[in-house]
């Protein structure tokens, strides 16, 4: 097979290291791709939203299946794109259609659906402009701390967490009134804050049947003991230690079992990776999001994990026989630790040039935010790379990241170094 991926963070390389494996893949491109993609696959400098340009690489190159990283094109409606093109709708596209992209697409959208099937997750209401005085009073029947978010997509930046009343409703003012994430924010979703620890849980579903990959846990925040402000996460560790069988078994049963049959009963297409975002509260599993795609930085502990031939599963999940399948996992832990530039996830520099990458050897870099540049492998964003490890302990596989680090370097460099702080104490 011919396969395109669309993207070009820590996760699409991620994906391309594994299909790369795959006897099945012939030819393997990535649009645009990174640095790390570039040693394994054909880098296309392509967005990933401009659909016509992609269709004529598809053309051009006799692409069988496109596997679409990011959201931005799931919402903007890629798979239906090649649905309702004679020339292409031949093709395979892994990612689900516009009208099921809108798990991600809307926070209001998700509130439903959860609510509609039963769901656990935390109670919430919505505002626009035109109610914003409303959302002061619902503010008001709230125990702190207030929980907004807007409801389109913000780039992960679209939730605000606050402890203070008047500072909860100055927000609600800036993000409706204001405008404060632009169209994102033209409607907001005040929720009630449920304490607990957070996970992630990763389904694969061909529409109809699912398989559960491997949970993780990501760390958003860019300072340690989880402080400062909210990234793309800086880091990640599979499995959680917490989620004991008992525990997935409710995951499965009340929340993914539910969420399929709910795509059937509500009429959502949806071929490809449902990531579902949960908090432990007591010993009981709530959602608090769905994303329509893998996370990053979980994809780089989660698909290392996976014994199986990716692409054997993906054609799965394409052909509707994804029940035919059995997931294998490898029982070693893995953990992720990103390293960003510095400023991040502010104003930063790009352009340094990262060096040591060569010398790793118990670890798989995953590149991120990075490009060949003249030869050299230079920063381009925020999250620069992912330093991926196994272990018998996520402690050790931890242990051997941070190793890893010490070889490599860019200027202002910067990365947490507690990762998996929080689960010790479980």
């Amino acid at each position: 097979m011919n396969i395109l991926i669309l993207g070009s963070g820590g996760r699409e390389h991620t994906f391309a290291w594994k299909i790369a494996q795959s006897p099945l893949c012939k030819n393997l491109f990535v649009a645009p791709g990174n640095s790390g993609t570039a040693n394994i696959a054909t880098n296309v400098n392509i967005g990933v939203t401009d659909f016509k340009a992609i269709k004529e690489l598809v053309l051009k190159k006799s692409i069988d299946m496109v596997v679409v990283g990011p959201e931005d094109p799931l919402v903007q409606g890629v798979h239906d794109y090649f649905l309702n093109d004679e020339a292409i709708k031949h093709v395979s596209v892994i990612g689900p259609q516009k009208v099921a992209a809108e798990l991600e697409g809307s926070k209001e959208f998700a509130k439903e659906f959860l609510y509609r099937h039963n769901i656990p997750t935390a109670a919430y209401e919505s505002f626009t402009k035109e109610t914003v005085e409303k959302g002061y009073v619902f503010l008001e029947t709230l125990n702190p701390p207030y929980v907004l978010k807007a409801d389109g997509l913000a780039a992960g930046k679209g939730v605000v967490i606050l402890n203070d009343l008047d500072e909860a409703k100055a927000e609600l003012k800036s993000m409706l009134v204001d405008a404060k994430f632009g169209q994102a924010s033209t409607k907001v979703v005040i929720e009630e804050f449920l304490d607990g620890i957070e996970l992630s849980c990763f389904v694969l579903t061909d529409g109809k049947n699912y398989k559960i990959l491997p949970t993780a846990k990501d760390y958003k925040r860019i300072g340690e003991g989880d402080t400062g402000l909210n990234t793309g996460g800086m880091g990640a560790v599979s499995p959680v230690p917490f989620a004991t069988d008992e525990f997935l078994s409710k995951i499965e049963e009340r929340i993914v079992k539910p969420t399929i049959s709910g795509f059937k009963k509500d009429n959502l297409p949806y071929v490809g990776f449902v990531f579902i975002g949960l908090i432990k509260v007591g010993n009981d599993p709530k959602v608090i999001e769905y994303n329509v795609r893998m996370g990053d930085p979980e994809t780089e502990v989660v698909l290392p994990r996976l014994k199986n031939d990716f692409v054997e599963i993906l054609q799965a999940m394409a052909n509707g026989t994804l029940d035919k399948i059995n997931i294998e996992i490898d029982a070693r832990a893995a953990t992720t630790i990103m390293l960003v530039s510095g400023g991040y996830p502010g104003d930063y520099e790009k352009g340094k040039e990262i060096t040591g990458i060569d010398a790793i050897e118990d670890s798989i870099p995953f590149h991120a935010g990075a490009q060949l540049k003249d030869g050299k492998v230079v920063t381009t964003g925020g999250r620069v790379m992912a330093i991926t490890s196994y272990g018998n302990t996520y402690q050790e596989a931890i242990k051997k990241s941070y190793q890893s680090i010490e070889k490599l370097h860019f200027d202002k460099m910067y990365y947490r170094k507690d990762i998996g702080f929080d689960l010790e104490t479980i």
